[in-house]
């Protein structure tokens, strides 16, 4: 059965563990949450997510985090899209329930020192350019798993290998959430949509 939104309904907002867990304790157990991680910078791939949430669940939550561990130093985490007043007006027009807009120094205190890595399927294809990427990505899903205890979690295939090492992750821990594939959105050049597509010449998109 189609679970249909409230209209013009305000997404929440926290920034904060004490708050979001203060959220999730308010929600009935009978209640079914969906959960869709993202590091901002939302366009027509994210909204097809919150949508595919917004369809098959009571309540949809969005994290919003350009998430450090996965960025290696010569990488552009200082670059990435940030576009918080928008991706919040998204949010808002898709009817998200909360907004969680995490914090670093929350999420990776002083002294961290935990690792998630699945070395089969992380140390070939993408991985091979970029060792670090999976560790610090399976390390931050679990962390929104943990805080959120989402019912189902919904990712895109465009980041295939990605997607089957977080599958993966929760079949080995017996997590206890639905991992929801979703189909590729394109630009109407035929691109995946990306949100580093903004940082692409002409010349790279061909």
């Amino acid at each position: 059965m189609k679970i249909l939104p409230e209209p013009n309904r305000s997404a929440s907002q926290t920034s904060t563990v004490v708050q979001l867990r203060n959220w999730r304790r308010g929600i009935s157990a009978d209640k079914v949450i969906g959960l869709v991680p993202t590091m901002g910078a939302l366009h027509e791939g994210h909204r097809s997510l919150i949508r595919r949430a917004r369809e098959q669940c009571d309540l949809v939550a969005l994290t919003i985090f350009v998430n450090p561990t996965q960025f290696a130093p010569d990488e552009d985490f200082s670059t990435y899209p940030r576009t918080h007043e928008q991706d919040l007006e998204i949010a808002r027009a898709e009817n998200v329930d909360l907004v969680y807009l995490a914090n670093t120094e929350e999420l990776y205190p002083a002294g961290f020192a935990t690792l998630i890595d699945l070395p089969a399927l992380s140390q070939r294809l993408c991985g091979i350019s970029r060792p670090h990427f999976f560790a610090g990505v399976s390390l931050i899903v679990l962390k929104l798993f943990h805080l959120f205890e989402p019912d189902k979690t919904y990712f895109g295939e465009k980041d295939y290998q990605q997607l089957v090492i977080i599958e993966q992750m929760t079949r080995d821990l017996d997590l206890d959430v639905e991992i929801v594939r979703c189909p590729i959105v394109r630009e109407p050049d035929g691109l995946a949509l990306s949100s580093r597509n903004v940082n692409l010449s002409a010349a790279a998109r061909e």
